[in-house]
Formats: C-alpha cells, structure tokens, sequence
C-alpha cells in the first residue's frame, strides 16, 4: 500500500505557512474497531436520555462546573477560528427576575397576542409551552450565550468573524452536551424578540443574543413530553 502522505498533492503545512505561523503534531489516539464501538454506543445512550426540563430545582449549582461546561463549549471549531461567542453567566436573583419578566412580556404577546402565527402555536402545542417563564427566577444559573457579530480590538479597530451563526451552534450544541454528562439539565430559550438580554447584561453593540440557557437539576419529580426523536433513517442519507 503506498504511503497516505502521497495522496496528497501539496505539503501542509507548507515550508512558508509553517515558518509564520507554528504547528504542532495534532493529539489522537486511534482506538481499536471494538473500543470505539462500544464507546459510541455508550454516548448515544447517554445522550438519548437528555431532554429539556421547564421544571428546574432551586438547588445551588457551584459555579465551577458552569465554568468547565463554557470551557468544554470553547472547545467548538469556529470560522477562521475566531471564536465568536460570548457566554454571560449569572445566579443573581434581581437580574434573573429581571430577565424573567421582561422574556414573559415579550412571550405574552407571541402567545396571547397572536404575535405567533396559528401553525407556528400547533407545532408548539405538544411541548405545552406559554408564556409563563418561572424556570427563569428559579434555576440557579441562566447563561446567555451572545454571538459577536464582529471582532473590537483594544485599540477600537473592528474587525469581520466569520460563520457567526454556525460557529455559535456548534458551541451551543457541545455546551448542552458538557452539561448533561455532569449531570445537570438545561433547556434552550429563544424568548423572540430576544434584544432585552444585551440591554438587561450590558452587552457591547456588537454582541447579539443566540440562545438563553437557564440551567441546574430538574424539579423532583418533573414530567417531559413523552415524544420521541426521528429514526436514524429520517435523519441520514448515505449517497453511493
């Protein structure tokens, strides 16, 4: 077999990116066809017990267990590898009641305003949502996850990140994974319009609010809609 590196029809990196900018040889450890195997296996059915509770205990989370799951967060790949994500964390009762009441106004009307449209309340339904938020005061921690639509250097330049929004998702994403395998629950909330979180978190102008996570364990006892995931054929395509 002839060797892989010969596949490749040009060095990288080249002699003169590798003189600009450093490389290292990348971290892996090639598992056997078992081991990852049954590691998969195990994490599918980890993940396939996580869902998102609208019931969440008052009981006190240590702040450095949100600390490890933003870190695991910034651990996505990002465009350019900028980064572009801002994780506001807070366990203040005045901003998260603050937060509250301002996400049940803007949740009020969608609901009871018809600000919602009539299929966008039908798909809603089974999840038994409305415009009551209190998980928003009681969970002990709320993060918001902020997308920083562009980059602001000490000196005031401003300068283009890039694929925001995929970058932010992918962080999201491994942010609820981190979370669930230590053992806490979250759910994700999207109040619409969401542009009070900057105001209420004095967020700089070039922040945008993503996706507000209010986190801690479940309520004793709380019940989750009894609905099931699409099957491995709905979701994947393999083209020969």
């Amino acid at each position: 077999m002839a060797d892989a590196n010969e596949l490749y029809q040009y060095p990288y990196p080249s002699p003169e990116l590798a003189a600009e900018h450093p490389f290292i040889p990348m971290p892996f450890d090639r598992l056997s066809a078992g081991e990852m195997q049954d590691r998969a296996e195990a994490f599918h059915a980890e993940m396939e017990r996580r869902r998102s509770p609208r019931m969440f205990s008052p009981d006190p989370v240590p702040q450095e267990l949100i600390e490890l799951a933003i870190q695991a967060a910034s651990t996505a790949p990002s465009g350019a590898h900028k980064q572009p994500w801002r994780f506001v964390a807070t366990q203040s009762i005045e901003v998260k009641r603050a937060i509250r009441e301002a996400a049940e106004e803007e949740e009020r009307v969608n609901y009871l305003d018809n600000r919602m449209n009539e299929e966008w309340q039908e798909a809603l339904a089974p999840l038994g949502t409305d415009h009551h938020k209190e998980f928003l005061e009681i969970a002990p921690w709320i993060v918001v996850l902020f997308e920083e639509r562009y980059e602001v250097r000490p000196d005031g330049e401003q300068r283009k990140n890039y694929y925001v929004k995929e970058s932010c998702g992918i962080a999201a994403g491994v942010f609820i994974t981190a979370l669930h395998h230590m053992g806490l629950a979250t759910l994700t909330h999207t109040p619409s319009p969401m542009a009070f979180l900057r105001n209420t978190l004095g967020r700089p102008e070039n922040e945008r609010p993503f996706v507000l996570f209010p986190i801690g364990y479940p309520l004793d006892g709380v019940q989750v809609p009894d609905i099931q995931r699409k099957s491995l054929d709905d979701v994947m395509v393999i083209v020969e």
